[in-house]
């Protein structure tokens, strides 16, 4: 159990080397796109090809577009398979560079199961304490977070606010792909709730880990923290909040400490991960590689055409 913990408490982390942007050099990039335009003018037996995409994800769509929502959610759930792909394999890319990424959650949670129980009794336990624990925990409820996130796809549809509509459709992804992670989990641990017959038994029927409530505002507090990442005011309200609702699953009952720490850790990676593995080049003003078009012309040869130029330069 504890290696399927620390299996997945990073969620993607590993996966994220092979999902890098492409790295191009001015020159290369000039020459690369020039050649191509010169065969494809004098030959129409070119096999040349534009550079690849090295993120499929880039070729699905953008988060910044607006679109009709049979597309958007046609292109959502594409991109959702994609997500899956990599949090299930990740297990498989660890390495010595992020060994302390999937080490310090496994050694936390597995020191957190055998006291599991103590901390749950340690409190006070009273009716009005899982009474107000459960009422604050639906902040982080899916269906309080959902229409939430959708809501800033409207707003940056109704406004024209790329800003908005990349926030609406990453967060309803992140959202998505915490559901589909949580559920499958929780089927595999099935341990009981501190309220059910055998509190904190694995594989006794329960749901209890880990915490859907910790992983999907720990996910939306992740991604909103990367998002915003030079108004940190936002970052640090969006992470009070996912830490009051996941004190508030243990406070109600619902959880033990060990299943909120790992839905909240495995919440923050696959933030981070959908957040990275979106940002596209070509798609955003922060990006560090901005096309150009150069005409191209070679009057010997008869040769006409044009290039698309990478220039690199700082991050905005």
């Amino acid at each position: 159990m504890l290696v399927i913990v620390g299996a997945l408490a990073p969620a993607v982390c590993a996966g994220q080397d092979s999902l890098a942007p492409a790295q191009f050099s001015t020159g290369q990039s000039v020459f690369a796109e020039a050649n191509s335009v010169e065969a494809n003018t004098e030959s129409d037996d070119s096999d040349s090809k534009a550079p690849p995409v090295e993120d499929s994800r880039d070729r699905i769509f953008y988060p910044g577009d607006t679109e009709k929502p049979k597309p958007l959610l046609r292109k959502l759930a594409l991109n959702i398979v994609l997500d899956e792909k990599d949090i299930f394999t990740s297990p498989f890319h660890v390495n010595r560079h992020n060994a302390l990424e999937w080490l310090v959650p496994l050694l936390v949670t597995g020191a957190l199961i055998p006291n599991d129980r103590r901390i749950a009794n340690s409190l006070e336990n009273s009716r009005g304490q899982v009474s107000w624990g459960g009422r604050i925990s639906n902040i982080g409820a899916s269906y309080t977070l959902i229409p939430i996130i959708a809501s800033s796809y409207v707003y940056g549809a109704w406004r024209d606010n790329a800003k908005g509509r990349e926030v609406g459709v990453l967060g309803t992804e992140t959202l998505l792909d915490s559901l589909i992670l949580v559920e499958v989990l929780k089927e595999i641990a099935r341990r009981d709730r501190p309220n059910e017959k055998h509190p904190g038994d694995f594989w006794a029927g329960g749901a209890s880990f880990p915490s859907g409530h910790a992983m999907e505002t720990w996910s939306i507090a992740s991604l909103l923290d990367h998002e915003f990442k030079h108004k940190k005011i936002v970052g640090i309200t969006a992470y009070a909040l996912a830490g009051i609702v996941s004190a508030a699953r243990i406070a109600a009952r619902e959880h033990f400490a060990s299943d909120v720490v790992a839905g909240g850790t495995m919440g923050w990676f696959i933030g981070r991960h959908v957040y990275d593995t979106h940002m596209s080049h070509l798609a955003h003003n922060h990006a560090s590689l901005l096309p150009t078009i150069v005409p191209q012309a070679d009057p010997v040869k008869r040769s006409y055409g044009a290039a698309l130029v990478f220039n690199l330069s700082p991050d905005r």
